[in-house]
């Protein structure tokens, strides 16, 4: 296609729907070779709408270059074969997007530890240990791109509480601080090569299938952000050098408004 990214190679997980899908649309778009990762193979296997194949059609068709890989990220052997993959279809990986999530909401007297440990294996330690397997060809090659995607939720409560103190997130939160202070705390490691690693949240919710099924927002409430503002706040994180862009908590609007003012 054409693009900044022309010959990159990225690696989208919970790229079946939502933001997930969404990025790999956009990376795709630039020349990125995108390998579409998550269970969702079949629309049967979920309660949400879109699956993985699904989204490597939309970048098909649009002209890009995309391959499905079906991919548990509770699973190490399932993250170990995914970067493999990659690397055997396209070749190093390039890019990494840590964007899957598995997301109860309970308050903490009533959270299972089946759930807790789950959401901690998908959102926090499947980043860590994919970003293990894919820093090494990074270094190599003298560049590369972590994005990790956060959540406003990650941020402190105020007190006293507001009206959503009770909806049960604290779980949710916990792991997108942990996410964060991952993400600085690597970018920090890898200033030196040139490895840029970032966290993205939204401003504003974003209407996907898995915020309309927690009932977080509807599509048509005021203040929504579509979730092409995250991609293309995604693609600002995922080709510029280190130097210039690193170690950031952004968030999507505001990281694109600052870039449209540096520009001029």
């Amino acid at each position: 296609m054409g693009g900044v990214l022309e010959g990159k190679v990225a690696v989208v997980t919970g790229a079946s729907r939502g933001i997930g899908a969404a990025i790999a649309v956009r990376l795709a778009a630039e020349g990125a070779k995108v390998v579409v990762a998550a269970r969702t193979v079949e629309a049967a296997q979920s309660r949400l709408e879109g699956t993985i194949g699904d989204t490597v059609a939309r970048i098909e068709a649009a002209g890009g270059t995309a391959s499905a890989h079906a991919t548990d990220l509770a699973r190490e052997q399932d993250r170990q074969d995914l970067v493999q993959a990659a690397g055997q279809r396209y070749g190093q990986i390039d890019i990494l997007v840590n964007n899957a999530a598995v997301t109860y909401f309970a308050p903490v007297p009533d959270f299972t530890d089946r759930r807790y440990r789950l959401m901690f294996e998908v959102q926090v330690t499947a980043p860590f240990h994919l970003s293990q397997l894919v820093v090494p060809g990074m270094r190599a090659r003298g560049e590369g791109w972590i994005l990790n995607i956060s959540s406003i939720a990650a941020r402190h409560p105020t007190f006293p509480p507001g009206p959503y103190a009770g909806f049960g997130g604290t779980v949710y939160g916990m792991c997108k601080a942990a996410l964060e202070r991952f993400t600085t705390g690597l970018a920090a490691e890898l200033y030196a090569d040139n490895i840029a690693v970032n966290a993205l949240s939204p401003n504003q919710v974003v209407p996907t299938p898995g915020t309309l099924f927690h009932r977080l927002t509807t599509d048509d409430a005021p203040g929504n952000e579509p979730p092409e503002v995250m991609a293309e706040a995604a693609f600002a994180l995922c080709h510029r050098p280190a130097a210039a862009l690193t170690g950031r908590i952004a968030y999507s609007q505001d990281l694109l408004a600052e870039l449209r003012s540096a520009a001029g």
